[in-house]
């Protein structure tokens, strides 16, 4: 089993609401794969159920978390076929997504949310292409101002788009925003 790449800067900057977040309902991490948020998330001691398509993946962050003694739940779930995240509407202290975007999903991952709840969500934009990696298809690349347009019914916290330096550049839009009670 590799070792996990590090955290989303962006994530470990947000660690604290998600902490808070979590005394409203669980915390998800969809497309999760190997755990790259869900271990970090656990690791600060906050429960984490881990959503991801690929059962390899997930056999290894179960593997991770049984191991290292973390509060992980791994469950496979396509969540591109209906577009609907397995988790009950209103039930989510915080929803993370890190590296994908399937826009049809974003209704489901706003009803997800406990009122108050927060979403952190970090994936790439159309700026990607030019840095001549990573994905080049529009449907897993964001437009300039998508992201917070996606999720206008929540409140915004914070917003950022542009070209992020480590470990290589990457062209990103990060959010963190919480439903309105």
């Amino acid at each position: 089993m590799a070792d996990l790449a590090p955290p989303s800067p962006f994530f470990v900057l947000q660690l604290d609401r998600i902490r808070a977040a979590a005394r409203l309902g669980c915390v998800i991490d969809l497309a999760c794969g190997r755990g790259r948020h869900a271990v970090p998330t656990a690791e600060a001691g906050v429960p984490v159920i881990g959503i991801d398509r690929d059962a390899v993946r997930l056999h290894e962050l179960f593997e991770t978390a049984s191991t290292r003694d973390l509060e992980i739940t791994p469950l496979r779930a396509d969540l591109e076929a209906p577009s609907r995240i397995p988790i009950a509407d209103g039930s989510c202290g915080a929803v993370l997504v890190f590296r994908y975007l399937h826009r049809a999903l974003s209704g489901s991952i706003v009803r997800a949310l406990a009122p108050g709840g927060l979403l952190v969500y970090e994936t790439f934009t159309t700026r990607q292409r030019e840095l001549g990696h990573g994905p080049r298809s529009p449907e897993f690349l964001l437009q300039p101002g998508e992201l917070p347009q996606i999720f206008a019914e929540l409140e915004i916290l914070e917003h950022w788009e542009g070209i992020s330096s480590a470990p290589q550049p990457e062209a990103i839009a990060r959010l963190a925003a919480r439903r309105r009670h």
